[in-house]
């Protein structure tokens, strides 16, 4: 196991990345941030930080990794991406677009590793909970209520079309990936998949 410290949001930190990691077959990419900020209150360096960690740094990954997979005909590439990409919320709009340009990253790539045997795919995860989620609801519902009272106002006033009404655990996520990431989804490529607690048909886009 080969363990690297590198900031992946910049092409110095993906090349210190790719020095020390010659080939892979499974690449995850899970690195992100978001953040609670009014749209209109959001400048232009911001936008362009979200864009380099959430995006083009699975961009420079995939696309270092991905001409070895194709050439040796077995690879699994999924982007953690998230239902923001497709219900963008209100209070983390340059969020929400940065997870709906990965959807077209992942489509993109898939169609490039098209007949290889390397399959790329988006995991459209759900609101989840860690320790930054947890920061995250405190600061939309107030940071005095019990948890498990803060979720659940949470899921009813920011993600009321929630069909699980609950944040989704790690867990839950990951086993998606592992079932991505094995010969058993050899057919799935090219695609968006659902972890994200269901939705209520009307809000859907």
């Amino acid at each position: 196991m080969t363990a690297v410290a590198a900031d992946l949001a910049s092409a110095d930190g993906a090349g210190e990345l790719f020095a020390a990691v010659g080939e892979l077959d499974i690449l995850v990419n899970n690195l992100g941030i978001f953040g609670a900020k009014p749209v209109l209150e959001i400048d232009d360096d911001e936008w362009r930080r979200y864009f380099e960690v959430n995006v083009l740094s699975a961009v420079r990954l995939i696309r270092h990794y991905l001409p070895g997979m194709m050439e040796r005909g077995f690879g699994r590439v999924m982007n953690i991406a998230s239902d923001s990409a497709v219900v963008t919320p209100l209070e983390m709009v340059h969020y929400g677009v940065t997870k709906t340009a990965l959807l077209a990253v992942t489509r993109g790539f898939a169609k490039a590793a098209a007949g290889t045997g390397v399959t790329v795919n988006s995991v459209m995860a759900g609101p989840t909970h860690t320790p930054g989620v947890e920061e995250f609801v405190g600061e939309l519902v107030g940071d005095e209520l019990p948890w498990d009272e803060a979720q659940r106002q949470f899921m009813k006033e920011h993600r009321p079309y929630s069909l699980i009404q609950r944040l989704i655990e790690p867990p839950e996520i990951g086993n998606l990936v592992v079932y991505l990431s094995s010969d058993l989804a050899s057919a799935t490529t090219g695609g968006a998949i659902r972890v994200d607690g269901g939705y209520i048909d009307s809000i859907l886009p």
